[in-house]
């Protein structure tokens, strides 16, 4: 199982770098929008526990 593991890992890394090699533009927007969305998911649970807090 940890062969398989590694294996995939080796496969997503060569696709990511390949990604970034055919097209840098598109890949620094996929990664700028994934930053976006894993901040406003923090936010939302800040929001959310700050919220429940001042109750």
């Amino acid at each position: 199982m940890a062969k398989a593991r590694k294996v995939i890992l080796i496969v997503v890394l060569v696709f990511f770098v390949y990604a970034v090699f055919q097209s840098p533009e598109k890949a620094a927007d996929i990664v700028t929008n994934i930053w976006g969305v894993i901040l406003d998911g923090f936010t939302a649970i800040r929001r959310f526990f700050n919220s429940l807090l001042n109750r």
